[in-house]
């Protein structure tokens, strides 16, 4: 066996998935040296993590990838990428829409967006190779993990050959995914809930299938829910428009790829026959899974390395980047010197909750309140009440959407209310809230908020007394903190925002708001990097 050579970075990140790269970008853009060590030398040909929400669409925007994205989109932009749930069949008579993402639109910058998931890894390895201080490794995988108090080690092995590497950084991220090696070498431990299911993942071809549903003009993925199935779903998925779709559905344990008549499965969930030729067979155990910790010392972890679930609702790749929004910035703070002792501390703090949340608040109650109606409710037995529930849960589905708004409201490095929790539960507002994400609107400029937010903080002034704006100007500078302040002295800016100062993190997040009162400049910028007691 050949001779590791050695190299020295500030970060290093395994696993070149999109949150890897998503967050190789952030960090290169803020002017971090990093290597991502990554298995496969092209992205894997699976459609998976293909809704992709507004908020996610503005991290694509700030990685600069929002018009290559939009522009890798597999179905025509003229069609709808909007869901479907549907009783026993998708041909039954009884549907209503599903997870309608627009009804949120008023409170993002950005639209949201649907290609698979290799696709868009595909873009975001294009916009790193433009990245100069980013090295990207493909085609090795990490073989070996240690850390000390100065940093950690990787060693890394090219796949199909004797060669190694040894890579020493100041911190390393595993995004390795949910079998995680950075994980477990961290000795960081999981929780897991598992429901004892077995889940198959079809990829197939079918032009017959696309007719079938042309009767459902713009909608990009179905839910069947059928009551020999307890809460759990059959989901289809177009991967384009007439031709090539994505399935998952719970199969007996045991089930082996030659073993099942799935092409039987597919007619059965559709509620009629058309042409299946298969391109991939997989399976899965349905379980939710998140990490005890995301952080031990040098090392943390993102995306399925901390926190995997059943791909219920489009949330995991979503929470995945947005680990990596939260993270980037807080590591760039810790390497350039401004952060506080307990600023890479609130990564965990802030997102370990939202996933806890979101799996226990959308994921599971969702299946949850499936089974308890599939086993109350049934159009045989008692039209009438089934279809005054059917119309009742159609509401509901609106109801989940508004009410799915991560937020850290409970956070250390935020001025929340007090006694408040970090969560998936909450609400959009316009007002600026500390601890939620900020609402973009249209300046007197004729640009938007978005436009003008800076690379690190940003104070938003609508009107305030010009010694507030000065006080938390020079608690930033004498704290090294980078800031950047955006003027728009409008009654309307201050009745919409319901503030006349708005501190909003790297991360497009408000750390504190106020009616243009300060009373202690340093100490509201000592707590937004970390630096509380």
């Amino acid at each position: 066996m050949s001779k590791p050579t050695e190299s020295t970075t500030q970060v290093v990140i395994v696993g070149g998935g999109p949150v890897g790269l998503g967050l190789a970008i952030d960090l290169g853009q803020r002017g971090v040296s990093c290597v991502l060590v990554e298995r496969y030398v092209s992205p894997q040909p699976i459609p998976k993590g293909q809704n992709l929400t507004q908020r996610t669409l503005e991290h694509f925007y700030f990685w600069g990838a929002e018009a290559e994205l939009r522009a890798a989109r597999t179905i025509p932009p003229n069609y709808g990428i909007g869901g479907m749930t549907s009783y026993g069949t998708l041909l039954s008579g009884y549907r209503y829409d599903w997870l309608q993402r627009e009804l949120v639109r008023p409170y993002y910058f950005t639209d949201n967006e649907r290609l698979p998931q290799y696709a868009t890894e595909a873009v975001l390895r294009h916009r790193l190779s433009q990245l100069q201080n980013v090295e990207t490794i493909y085609g090795w995988s990490a073989s070996g993990i240690t850390q000390d108090a100065e940093g950690g080690q990787v060693t890394i092995a090219e796949r199909n050959s004797d060669r190694q590497r040894t890579l020493r950084a100041d911190y390393v991220v595993g995004c390795d995914g949910s079998r995680s090696l950075v994980r477990q070498a961290a000795g960081i431990t999981q929780t897991l809930t598992d429901h004892d299911r077995l889940m198959v993942l079809l990829v197939f071809r079918s032009t017959g299938l696309h007719r079938l549903l042309e009767r459902f003009p713009n909608k990009s993925f179905y839910n069947v829910l059928h009551p020999d199935l307890k809460g759990y779903w059959k989901f289809f998925g177009r991967v384009d428009l007439g031709t090539t779709w994505f399935f998952h559905a719970p199969v007996p344990l045991g089930t082996t790829k030659d073993n099942f008549d799935f092409r039987g499965l597919l007619h059965g969930a559709v509620g009629d026959e058309f042409d299946v030729e298969f391109e991939h067979i997989g399976f899965w155990d349905l379980r939710v899974a998140i990490a005890d910790q995301y952080r031990m010392e040098r090392v943390f972890i993102a995306g399925d390395a901390a926190h995997s679930h059943p791909p219920y609702g489009g949330y995991g790749i979503n929470t995945g980047l947005e680990d990596a929004a939260n993270l980037g910035w807080k590591l760039a703070a810790a390497l350039q010197g401004w952060a506080g002792a307990h600023l890479l501390d609130s990564y965990g703090e802030e997102r370990r909750p939202v996933f806890a949340s979101t799996a226990q608040d959308f994921i599971e109650k969702a299946i949850e309140s499936d089974r308890k109606f599939l086993a109350k409710f049934d159009p045989a037995a008692d039209k009438d009440a089934f279809e005054a529930e059917w119309q009742a849960r159609s509401s509901g589905a609106h109801s989940e959407v508004n009410s799915f708004e991560p937020n850290y409201e409970g956070s250390s490095v935020v001025a929340g209310t007090p006694g408040a929790a970090c969560s998936a539960i909450g609400s959009h507002q316009f007002a600026a809230r500390a601890g939620h994400h900020l609402t973009p609107r249209q300046l007197t400029s004729g640009r938007n908020v978005f436009e003008e937010l800076g690379e690190g903080f940003t104070l938003l002034d609508f009107g305030a007394p010009e010694a507030a704006t000065a006080s938390i100007r020079r608690a930033a500078q004498t704290s090294g903190v980078p800031l950047k302040l955006v003027r728009d002295d409008t009654v309307e800016a201050r009745e919409f925002y319901e503030a006349a100062l708005v501190l909003v993190r790297p991360d497009q997040f408000v750390a504190w708001d106020s009616d243009g009162d300060v009373t202690d400049a340093a100490g509201i910028i000592r707590r937004v990097v970390g630096g509380h007691p």
